[in-house]
């Protein structure tokens, strides 16, 4: 029940805004609204202001806000309160204010999310340095070595980690071209990423591609536990640990892993204590289901709580990386270097908003905002039938100095039409697929 909820409010919210841009900027204009609807199909709730109709439809996959003498095809009277007597500089004002609205309740969001301040591996925002290739990788494979950074995946630049995961992660099992910086010059390689199956807590599962890299970070002792092992074999606070028995270390996780099966048996951490490196055998001891030493391990992160328009201004600047993101990965589905495993439709969005809401409202405000963006742009594509393809064919006709006959718009909306009914097909097909039975 919370999924379906927290599908209805996140959908809900997005298209409202969406074709409220619509209506203000018409009305702006002097156009007439004949009906606002969230929702298609059959009206289940309606009511009558003025002379437009507010309801609430059957299907709630979208929206519309119906307008005065919209197409050629509704009955016209040439009247100056009706869409086609305005400017095409108007009706283009119109058309475009959803995807604006969508855009900017997207940096609206994040920026409320932001100011809620967060504390993340540090890493994430640091130039991509390999640490760790994994051996028999597709980084391995294509030659990338420790201490390469990685500068551009196809022909998008990276400048940090978080960029150079969400580049490979699209990708699976796509041949892309990966650009490192290694002794002060760029080669450019040839990777393939792995498929991977991640699960989330509502068994939904995603392929993402990954090459087996990790990057050059180490963990670190928060805190000792006096009489445990780790204390008797003098293991301190603030220890980073290089390596468990000569496997390099990177995250915390891998500490556990080390040690949890090694009771009774001793253990060798190199470690660096103040800039030098020292050897210590440590004894795990069975405490429960797993061996452990008496230590809590910690990545290092960087905590941040911006004010309002710090928050803002780093909103617009991740906002704009990542709708740069987007667009290069629908430049790649296009030319079939991107998968399309990766689009998400309906049923995936109803799953993760349910898995956002059980987090909170700062998780579902930060998946809001990122559907949001998505919606914006998509309707922004020269799509007919969508804003973007109204738009196109209205600049069409501008560079034309002409209007085109109906039957030619017809069959660029019909275009559009199966273009979309394709896409539908597609995420829905992905959807049911990603779901465990």
């Amino acid at each position: 029940m919370t999924t379906l909820f927290a599908f209805a409010f996140v959908l809900g919210v997005l298209v409202f805004v969406h074709e409220l841009g619509h209506f203000l900027m018409a009305r702006w204009h002097g156009v007439k609204v004949l009906t606002f609807s969230l929702g298609f199909g059959p009206k289940l709730l309606k009511v009558r202001r003025g002379d437009t109709e507010y309801c609430i439809s059957a299907i709630p996959l979208g929206g519309y806000v119906k307008m005065a003498g919209e197409t050629v095809e509704d009955q016209r009277t040439g009247s100056p309160d009706e869409f086609l007597s305005k400017t095409k500089w108007q009706r283009f004002q119109i058309l475009v204010m959803g995807p604006i609205m969508n855009l900017a309740l997207a940096v609206i969001l994040l920026a409320i999310v932001l100011m809620q301040g967060a504390e993340t591996l540090a890493f994430l925002d640091q130039p991509a340095a390999i640490g760790v290739v994994q051996p028999g990788s597709p980084a391995e494979q294509a030659g990338i070595r420790p201490g390469d950074v990685v500068v551009r995946v196809g022909s998008l630049d990276i400048d940090t980690w978080e960029q150079l995961d969400m580049a490979i992660s699209s990708r699976p099992d796509r041949e892309i071209d990966v650009t490192i910086m290694r002794a002060g010059r760029e080669e450019r390689l040839k990777v393939r990423p792995a498929t991977t199956t991640l699960t989330t807590r509502s068994d939904t599962r995603f392929e993402v591609g990954t090459i087996g890299v990790q990057p050059d970070v180490y963990p670190s002792v928060r805190t000792v536990t006096p009489g445990e092992p780790a204390e008797r074999a003098g293991l301190q606070a603030g220890d980073v640990i290089i390596s468990i028995d000569g496997k390099r270390m990177v995250f915390s996780s891998q500490v556990s892993e080390a040690i949890s099966s090694r009771a009774g048996q001793p253990v060798r951490f190199v470690i660096r204590r103040e800039g030098t490196e020292q050897t210590l055998d440590v004894t795990p001891e069975q405490r429960g289901e797993s061996a452990m030493v008496g230590i809590s391990i910690a990545n290092p992160t960087i905590s941040f709580q911006p004010g309002p328009l710090e928050a803002f201004s780093l909103s617009v600047t991740r906002n704009i990386e990542t709708a740069t993101m987007i667009l290069i990965t629908l430049r790649d589905l296009l030319v079939g270097a991107a998968s399309p495993r990766q689009l998400m439709g309906p049923v995936g969005i109803a799953q993760i908003s349910g898995e956002s809401a059980q987090l909170g409202w700062v998780a579902l405000f930060s998946l809001m905002a990122t559907i949001s963006l998505n919606l914006g742009l998509l309707n922004l594509l020269p799509i007919p039938i969508l804003d973007g393809g109204h738009i196109a064919i209205m600049g069409l006709e501008a560079v034309a100095r002409r209007d085109f006959s109906v039957h030619l718009k017809e069959k660029m909306l019909l275009a559009g039409f199966v273009l979309l009914m394709m896409l539908m097909v597609t995420v829905i097909y992905n959807d049911l697929t990603r779901i465990s039975l």
